[in-house]
């Protein structure tokens, strides 16, 4: 498909795609907190809190790219 093999599209959307989600996903949290009126510390716990998941899956990707630097 115009010119790009199914791995390097995989890899385009993986990369810039769950990005952009991570980033509306942060978008969504703090629309809540402002909605809800949960005040500087509300909203520092809702995302905390519902924000965890998505740090998580950031550095399993971080920790992903330094082993593969220290296995080869």
């Amino acid at each position: 498909m115009f010119g790009f093999s199914e791995d390097q599209i995989a890899q385009f959307g993986l990369t810039f795609g769950i990005s952009a989600f991570m980033l509306y996903m942060v978008f969504i949290i703090l629309q809540l907190a402002r909605e809800s009126k949960a005040g500087k510390f509300g909203t520092f716990v809702l995302l905390i809190g519902l924000g965890f998941g998505l740090v998580g899956f950031a550095a399993k990707g971080l920790i992903k790219f330094f082993l593969r630097g220290i296995g080869n």
